[in-house]
């Protein structure tokens, strides 16, 4: 399903794109006969992209009763417009694809329950420079019949920037996504190993005098922004793991200690698991290890503003003010006033804002820290 609009002068834009499902894409004549439920997708999806240009909440309410929903995105659009306002940016084109990723219908088909992902595509117009961001955000949406159709009952964002059990210790965490990897991978198994240092030992260690290539560390986000490369382990949770992955292939040396809980490592399937330190595939870990001063291998200084960052360095998210740091992106872009756009995993994001108002993650209490990256190792 999809849906284009643009910024007309003086008015609100209004979407017009067609209806189609992304998995096995419809002729146009069907695209616009589509009844039932997905018709009323359809037109959530419409008015969604609608609200990405306009920044103003659309008639939600001709389709959606979910009033905490209606609230939440109208707040949510309030921050975005005037976040927008004060950078002077400004929306002029926006287009929005849902893929239908689970679906569950009762007996009589009078209640679904359809697991989306919004795929949002942005032209910004900022300064008379004009970029493209995106991302990927998923929601579960909750229908009931009404009348000769269908209304959305419930919205349910789902914020995989925000794990639930964000207090638990880095060693916990890393091996809760340990354990739910392994459960989502079953008996699948796996033909060789992906990365084994073992036949790299050059790579095993720290050296001296490498050049940390920013451009190699951006190209390799935007490559691998929305799908994860085979090389490496994919996990539910993978924000971390791509940063690091990013890093990595911008020259920077894996400091391998064998332990889990020291050093910077990824070493690859071997003994049936995945061996990897925590602070590859953790954030706060990751924070941990980039604030620790050390004088060789990975290091950081943290810098107090995002407009001292440079291609390829790092910024960590705290939530909740609490100091436990649950995101990790890594700079690939600027917009013209020369402020970070980053990528993402997890939640699959391409040159996005840098401070994440436009996520539900996002919170009054939000922390970040910013890491400018050593040009040299």
């Amino acid at each position: 399903m999809s849906g284009a609009g643009t910024r007309s002068a003086g008015k609100p834009s209004r979407s017009n794109g067609s209806a189609s499902q992304s998995s096995s894409a419809a002729p146009q004549a069907q695209q616009d006969q589509q009844k039932g439920w997905k018709a009323a997708v359809h037109r959530y999806v419409k008015l969604y992209n609608q609200a990405e240009i306009d920044r103003y909440a659309p008639p939600f309410e001709e389709i959606i009763r979910d009033e905490d929903h209606l609230n939440r995105f109208a707040q949510r659009l309030d921050r975005l417009r005037e976040q927008e306002l004060l950078r002077g940016a400004l929306p002029s084109r926006s287009e929005t694809n849902a893929e239908l990723i689970r679906i569950s219908e009762s007996g009589s088909k009078s209640e679904v329950a359809v697991l989306i992902e919004l795929r949002i595509k942005r032209t910004i117009d900022h300064n008379g420079r004009t970029y493209t961001e995106e991302r990927c955000d998923r929601e579960r949406l909750w229908l009931s019949a009404e009348g000769d159709g269908y209304i959305i009952s419930r919205v349910e964002p789902i914020v995989l920037e925000r794990r639930p059990r964000y207090s638990l210790s880095d060693a916990a965490m890393a091996a809760e996504l340990m354990q739910e990897h392994e459960a989502s991978e079953g008996s699948k198994q796996q033909s060789i190993p992906y990365i084994n240092y073992d036949v790299l030992p050059f790579l095993k260690h720290s050296r001296a005098g490498v050049r940390y290539r920013r451009d190699l560390a951006a190209a390799y986000a935007d490559r691998w922004w929305n799908e994860p490369n085979p090389a490496y382990e994919n996990f539910e949770v993978n924000c971390t793991n791509y940063v690091s992955q990013c890093i990595f292939a911008g020259s920077a040396p894996m400091n391998y200690t064998g332990k889990r809980d020291s050093g910077w490592w990824y070493r690859g399937f071997s003994g049936k698991r995945e061996n990897w330190s925590y602070s590859w595939a953790v954030s706060n870990a990751l924070k941990n290890y980039l604030s620790a001063p050390r004088g060789s291998s990975l290091r950081a200084t943290v810098v107090e503003s995002a407009d001292q960052l440079a291609l390829g360095d790092v910024i960590t998210y705290d939530w909740s003010g609490d100091n436990r740091f649950q995101h990790s992106t890594i700079v690939t872009a600027f917009d013209a006033a020369g402020m970070p756009l980053v990528n993402a995993n997890t939640v699959a994001s391409r040159h996005r804002y840098w401070d994440y108002q436009d996520s539900y993650a996002w919170t009054e209490q939000t922390k970040y820290r910013f890491f400018h990256l050593a040009d040299e190792f």
